[in-house]
């Protein structure tokens, strides 16, 4: 089959963690996906879950090899010249599945890198009839475009921060949502003041997360501490008391990644429906917290299925939001938060 010319590029990109509607948890994790024609290669597998083997949490010295592999400066790690393109976001093991390409270089004597015969693998063989991805590729990318996307990545600069600052009033809550963040992979510390903190300190947050009864008064100057250290991050006003919730809200708030190269782009609660949006074909779970009158939390999962690229409006069960509720929408790579409007 003759490889066709296509753009290869590089990306930050989010595997969404959080605090599932049964009580699990799934890890969080920042890697850089593969860019090919403007989009994410990830996009084309369906609905996986995987995160690249260019993940921000491995070792300086293992990300460098995975690299230098991927420039063919490296045996390749599976027999046939094939490498790991997508693996499991929870472990390193191949017998959980992984999406694996021969990368050879082109044999017209040019620089050209090309990746081909796509395959699900879960031992080192891959067996391209029963388990290929027959609709993927070949790709053929310029070799000076190709080095130049994947050695600036030996230069790169530290990753954004992955610690938040909880400020809040009550202690139990916030003591619970440190330690379910910590639990995803999220560093989380709890104070009342930021004020005195040193500003080298300060840079290692990635975002701050406002309890509701935090005044704006100390909302402000806890913002004037960061702006005087120069740190640039995301604040987030919690919903709810209602650890769940506020793992997604600082899930999203997290999420770095560029708009365009996300599955889930958009979410409104209002009168009893949600209105999502997603990019490409994906799996996309709703799930509904409410208070009641004693301020106990209810959970309700509304709607599980696969979504058409578009807009969509989903009734949700009248039981699931009366009163004071939330609508949690999550794919695998994105999480949004709504409130419930009336």
């Amino acid at each position: 089959m003759c490889a066709e010319y296509a753009t290869f590029g590089l990306a930050p990109a989010v595997r969404a963690g959080g605090v599932l509607a049964n009580g699990d948890y799934q890890l969080h994790r920042d890697f850089v996906d593969f860019i090919v024609d403007g989009r994410p290669l990830l996009f084309q597998l369906s609905d996986l879950d995987a995160v690249s083997p260019l993940a921000s949490d491995i070792p300086p010295a293992i990300f460098t090899a995975q690299v230098r592999a991927l420039l063919l400066e490296a045996e390749a790690p599976l027999p046939g010249g094939r490498y790991v393109i997508y693996g499991c976001p929870e472990c390193e093991g191949i017998e959980c599945g992984a999406v694996t390409a021969a990368i050879d270089k082109a044999d017209d004597g040019s620089d050209d890198f090309v990746w081909r015969d796509f395959a699900w693998q879960t031992d080192e063989h891959a067996d391209l009839e029963l388990n290929g991805y027959h609709g993927i590729g070949p790709f053929r990318f310029r070799g000076a475009e190709y080095r130049s996307a994947l050695q600036s990545l030996l230069d790169r600069q530290e990753p954004a921060p992955r610690r938040v600052l909880l400020i809040g009033a009550r202690v139990a809550v916030l003591a619970k949502l440190a330690a379910a963040l910590r639990t995803i992979g999220i560093g989380a510390e709890i104070t009342t003041d930021a004020a005195d903190v040193p500003a080298d300190e300060l840079r290692t947050y990635g975002a701050v997360a406002f309890g509701r009864a935090v005044s704006e008064g100390q909302r402000a100057a806890v913002r004037g501490a960061f702006k005087r250290a120069g740190v640039d991050v995301a604040y987030v006003d919690g919903l709810a008391p209602i650890i769940p919730l506020l793992v997604a809200q600082i899930e999203h708030a997290l999420d770095r990644s560029p708009l365009e190269q996300r599955r889930l782009t958009r979410l409104v609660a209002a009168d009893g429906e949600a209105g999502v949006e997603v990019s490409s074909t994906c799996r996309v779970q709703l799930t509904a917290y409410r208070l009641d009158r004693l301020y106990r939390t209810h959970t309700h999962e509304v709607f599980d299925d696969i979504l058409e690229p578009g807009k969509h409006r989903i009734a949700l069960d009248a039981k699931a939001t009366k009163g004071e509720s939330f609508i949690v929408a999550r794919t695998t790579d994105s999480v949004l938060v709504a409130p419930m409007a009336r």
